[in-house]
């Protein structure tokens, strides 16, 4: 019998025993929301270690659903005490994991509850856009005081400052004292934002109390993206997520004379766009983008999202945009990898829906022959070959559409000149210090020649030099040159330098000082 028992007491052990995946805290599964929440948390000696722990387990059950992280909730937690600490602020935790371990791991501050200077540091360094670990510029702030009501100090005139700022001010008691006090400083509608509750039964307005937060810091936001000429995409946030519902998408040209509008199904007239013509879209509860097509260019459209669900009412969201002007293919020209007898020509933009094919027209100016080619709608690009060098073209590249119009641009694109390479270069000694250069060249546009020579030995100094020879010139004598002269000739172009050659006379002569003769 007493086996039994004891086998019966391990089971029951086992079954009680929590897990770790039971201790584990889930991530955040509200996505809906973007803002920061800072609590402020009464941890003076008037509250007692079981009531701290109590306000902290409130806390974990209050914040598990919320997804956390830059675009979410972010959370802060400020204690009170006499000199008041700020646990942890809003860069801190973006995992709800995170937060579960800080919560548990804070010890109350005991002393006096001088709330009034844990009021001034989250106005000054928490609260306030732009600071370390400050709260975020254009994002709504929430600000949840939880107390005992004894003794909350000259709070009135701090609270009103928040509040003057922007912050949304929440109170939870868990005395039943100062109740004009604490009216004062909550954010209407008081009835939401005041909580007297008895330490022991706090998880009885757990959900009133996130709902109210909820309410403040819902994302309510649509953004337009990807606009073009003729399409957009709204985005939102999928505040449906987990409801059963559906989002209706309601778009149209903004009235003349600046009237809101855009809404209505199917097509219709929406009695917000005062008689113009809307279209409508159904898109699912986890939907959290919208692609709108059919737009015209150049034209400004207001558009709406009404999220629909039987299990919530939320607000319609709108928002105004203005489609791209529509250019025509070809807009711009360039010119690129250009040769001596060719050229790459590109254009755009590229417009394979809206073109029937592209044609090239090009001649050398100012009056040389017309060429034409014809490309593929879906090209964007194409090399003319079989040009004259250093020759000035006018390229035009035009477009069929198939609408019937036809646009042309013009461009001027330059071939490349041809500089030919040295055919030979050939040195004669003349005595121990001069050198005859005898040289041949390749028919081409000649400007000169450019000549230089320097001596091989390193230890000698001043033993460069260069000449430039006129295009009529096919050789020069050297005198006076350096032991191990080496000389080299480039045939020189309007353009460039042509390939040269060089070679190495060699000498058994010290003299340093050295020139030329013709």
């Amino acid at each position: 019998m007493e086996s039994h028992m004891c086998l019966a007491w391990m089971l029951l052990c086992l079954l009680l025993r929590p897990s770790a995946a039971q201790n584990a805290a889930p991530e955040g599964v509200l996505n809906c929301c973007e803002g920061d929440v800072l609590f402020l948390l009464d941890s003076s000696g008037s509250v007692s270690s079981y009531e701290h722990s109590r306000m902290l387990t409130f806390l974990s059950e209050l914040l598990l659903p919320f997804s956390l992280g830059e675009d979410q909730v972010r959370v802060g937690l400020l204690q009170v005490g006499t000199q008041p600490r700020l646990e942890f602020g809003f860069d801190a935790h973006s995992t709800q994991s995170g937060l579960q371990g800080a919560l548990r791991n804070t010890k109350p501050l005991r002393g006096d509850t001088n709330t009034v200077e844990a009021l001034r540091m989250a106005k000054e360094r928490v609260l306030r856009p732009g600071t370390a670990d400050g709260a975020r510029a254009g994002l709504p702030r929430v600000l949840v005081w939880l107390t005992d009501g004894v003794k909350p100090g000259d709070v009135i005139g701090p609270m009103a400052e928040l509040q003057e700022e922007g912050v949304a001010v929440l109170v939870v008691s868990t005395g039943h004292g100062n109740y004009l006090v604490l009216r004062q400083v909550v954010s209407p509608p008081v009835e939401n934002h005041l909580y007297f509750v008895d330490i022991d039964d706090m998880s009885i307005i757990t959900e009133d109390l996130r709902d109210a937060i909820i309410e403040i810091i819902r994302a309510e936001r649509i953004h337009v993206r990807d606009i073009s000429t003729n399409s957009a995409t709204l985005q939102w946030r999928p505040i449906l997520s987990g409801l059963t519902g559906f989002y209706e998408v309601r778009f149209a040209p903004l009235p003349t004379g600046g009237a809101g509008g855009g809404g209505g199904g199917g097509t219709g007239t929406s009695p917000s766009t005062s008689g113009s013509q809307y279209q409508r879209l159904i898109q699912s509860a986890d939907s959290s983008t919208a692609r709108l097509t059919g737009l015209k260019p150049d034209t400004t459209y207001t558009a709406t999202l009404t999220p629909e669900s039987n299990e919530q009412s939320f607000n319609t969201l709108s928002v105004t945009f203005t489609t791209k002007p529509e250019v025509m293919s070809p807009a711009v020209i360039t010119v690129s990898e250009s040769g001596e007898t060719s050229v790459r020509v590109s254009w755009g933009p590229l417009q394979p829906e809206t073109v029937t094919n592209y044609y090239i027209e090009y001649s050398a100016l100012p009056r040389g022959k017309l060429h034409t080619a014809t490309v593929d709608r879906t090209q964007n690009s194409t090399i003319l070959r079989d040009l004259q060098p250093d020759t000035t073209y006018l390229v035009t590249v035009g477009a069929r559409h198939t609408s019937g119009t036809e646009k042309a641009v013009s461009v001027k694109a330059c071939t490349q000149e041809v500089t030919p390479a040295l055919a030979d270069l050939q040195l004669t000694t003349v005595g121990s210090d001069s050198v005859q250069v005898d040289w041949k060249v390749n028919v081409g546009s000649l400007r000169g020649y450019w000549l230089t020579w320097e001596g091989q030995q390193r230890s000698v100094q001043g033993q460069r030099s260069s000449l430039y020879l006129p295009p009529n010139s096919l050789s020069t004598r050297l005198t006076n040159l350096p032991p191990s002269a080496r000389v080299c000739v480039s045939p020189i172009y309007r353009t460039a330098r042509g390939e040269g050659l060089c070679c190495t006379a060699q000498f058994h002569s010290d003299a340093l000082a050295y020139g030329h003769q013709s």
